[in-house]
Parts: structure tokens; sequence; C-alpha cells
């Protein structure tokens, strides 16, 4: 990863306690000199006091141009105490790029500079010792390995953000291919029922067009048939208008999908199968109309599949509550297994995002959460659509 694409941008507070941490630095180091300074070298006051503020100014490219402002920087500082701040600032900044190939040509240089300021003395001050040249290394040393530590920190966390926009992105593409896969489904349905439909009005248009000695009152009753049936027709193409299919052989017809009714058939089915389902019903299964059967079907579906995946041998409960004036409530709870269980069934991580998708469409609404006594509870509401 490139070193600019790790450096975070910093905002006003971060610029300001940077700011005061290379103040705070050199008046330590220069409040040792600015005494003799003004007092025996106004000169050297004046010089010190200026490239300090000239190296505080170019700390600002310090990003920008790393290697030419640490450099500068650090030569300043073996004859500016108070330019020991910034030329501080620069080499940390410029650690935290860790490219070697950098860091190495400038600590040279500001390891060779720092025991030059050592010699750069007041008279009135010691001698240097080997112990003085040693803390300097020491203290040069811990400023690259701070500078090293923020770099391979920001590069981390640089790292860890970009693999979650990543993933992020990834499970959106995955979302949107299960929305795709499930309107084809719910197109394919469509077309089902369409086509039974349409067969039942070609029948009626063609008795009507074969037998002319029909009486009136047959001939309305067909007429009536084929009007039903066309609007019905025409109400569930509207539904899924814009929705294309790819698969090619999606043009034949197929039998139309199962209802509401069919429900305690699917639960009866399962039961068979081992599933310790309850099954609670306060609706009228049959006055359910089709569109919204199907998908109160799929959604029992849905719920007892997972259950069945991810929570066997749990006892299921299904309550289903409906009226015209009230709509259609489903809901599908199971506790959750006890133990460490894993579904030796492979998971998709769509069921459900597909299941909203359908319940979307025909205008409901839906939810699935854990409750806090160990449940895992889908929820659907459908509206009583004629």
């Amino acid at each position: 990863m490139h070193p600019d694409d790790y450096q975070p941008q910093l905002r006003w507070r971060s610029h300001a306690w940077r700011l005061a941490v290379v103040l705070a630095v050199s008046g330590l180091v220069w409040g040792t000199r600015a005494g003799y300074q003004w007092q025996c070298a106004r000169w050297w006051f004046a010089a010190d006091l200026l490239l300090g503020v000239l190296s505080l100014i170019a700390v600002h490219w310090r990003r920008r141009y790393p290697v030419a402002v640490a450099m500068a920087t650090n030569v300043a500082s073996t004859v500016s105490a108070s330019a020991a701040g910034p030329s501080m600032l620069a080499l940390v900044s410029l650690s935290t790029r860790r490219r070697w190939r950098e860091i190495v040509p400038v600590a040279a240089v500001a390891m060779v500079c720092s025991l030059f300021s050592q010699l750069w003395h007041p008279p009135d001050e010691p001698e240097p010792t080997v112990i003085d040249y040693f803390v300097v290394a020491v203290i040069l040393l811990l400023t690259i390995a701070w500078g090293l530590y923020l770099g391979s920190r920001r590069e981390l966390l640089a790292s860890w953000r970009s693999r979650a926009k990543l993933a992020e992105a990834e499970q959106e593409a995955r979302v949107r291919h299960a929305r795709a896969t499930e309107r084809g489904r719910i197109a394919r349905e469509m077309h089902d029922v369409l086509a039974h439909r349409i067969s039942t009005v070609h029948m009626y248009a063609g008795a009507l067009a074969f037998r002319d000695d029909l009486p009136a009152d047959q001939v309305r009753d067909a007429a009536r048939t084929i009007e039903q049936m066309s609007a019905t027709a025409l109400t569930e193409l509207r539904e899924v208008l814009g929705v294309l299919r790819d698969d090619p052989g999606d043009a034949s017809p197929e039998q139309p999908q199962p209802g509401a009714a069919d429900i305690p058939d699917l639960i009866d089915e399962n039961r068979g199968h081992g599933m310790n389902l309850a099954f609670d019903c306060d609706a009228d299964l049959a006055a359910i109309p089709d569109g919204v059967g199907r998908t109160l079907y799929r959604c029992v579906q849905e719920g007892v599949t997972n259950a069945r995946k991810h929570a066997p041998a749990t006892a299921v409960a299904i309550g289903l509550d409906g009226a015209p004036d009230r709509g259609v409530d489903l809901v599908v709870s199971n506790p959750l297994p006890i133990g460490d269980h894993k579904s030796r069934v492979p998971e998709s991580g769509f069921g459900l995002v597909g299941l909203a998708e359908r319940v979307e469409l025909r205008g409901g609404r839906q939810s699935a959460h854990l409750t806090a006594d160990g449940r895992f509870v889908l929820r659907v509401w459908l509206p009583w659509q004629t």
C-alpha cells in the first residue's frame, strides 16, 4: 500500500495538539540557551528564533515533501535549538511512511546534526560526554520507532477500512443478485398464473365464437367470466411490470403456484418429515386472494425451511390470522438450538432477503429478530387485496 493511501486527513484538533507538542519541545530545548543568547549574543538569539520559525512553517509541507523538509529542519536544528520541535515532527512524519530508503539517509543526517549541536553550545555549559551523545542517539531512535509504529497502525486501519468497503460492496452485489433472482422467480410465477387465466379466457371466447346457439344467459355468464379473468390477469401483470426474465425456457407455461389453501398440506408434509410444527390458523384460507395466498405460502415455506436448517429438533409455532379489514398476519417462531449446532445444508444467506423483496412487491412488511427469551421470530403482514 502506498504511504499516501493510509495517511489520515488531519483536522484542526490534530494540527493543534501537534503544534502544542512542537512548541513544548522547542521551548524546552531552547530554554537552556535563550538566556545566554539574549545577554551575550543577540545575533545568535535572532538567528536561532528565525530558523525555528522557518522550520515551523516548513513542517506544514512535511507530507508533500517529506525528505526535503526532514533534511532541512534537522540541518537547521544544528545551530537552532528552537528548531528541535519541528525537526522531530518532520522525522516522525517521514518515519510513518515506512520507507527505509528515505529513513536511513535522513536518520544519518539527523544523527550527525544532533552530535554537532552538542558541540555548538554556550561557553558556560559543560562539554558533552559520551552519555550525552548516547542519550541523543536513543532519543533519535525512539523518534523513528514512534513514527514507524504510527505508520504501521495507520496502514493496518486503512487495510481494514478497505476490506470492509470491499466486503460491503460484495454484499451489496450479492443482495442485488438475490433481488434480481427473486424478481425473476416472481415473474415466472406470474407468467404461470397469466397463462392459466388467459387459457381460460381463450376457452370461453372460443366457445362463444363457435357456438351461435347459446341462450342469452349463458352468453352473459361467459362474457362475465372473460371480464373477470381479464381484469385479474391485468392486475397481476401490472404488479410485475418491468421485471424481465433471462431464462430461455420461461416461455413455456407451467402449473399455477400453490396458494393459501395449500398451507395445511405444507404443514402436514413437513410434519411427515419429522418436524414438530404447531399451526394456529384464525383466517379463512380459501377466501384469501390468490396473489396474497401465493406470497403467504412462500413465507410459511421459508420460515419452516429456516427452522429446519438452523434449529432442527425444536418446536416451531406458526400463527396465522387475517381478515379483509386488517390484512393477514403471519408469525413463525422457534427457539434457538441448544449447543453448538451447525447446519449441514449450505447457507445462501439470501432466503430472507428474497422473501423481503417478495413481500415488499406485494405491499406488505416483514421483520426477523431474536427475542430476549432466545427465540427467532419471523413476522409478515400482507394486505388483503382482491
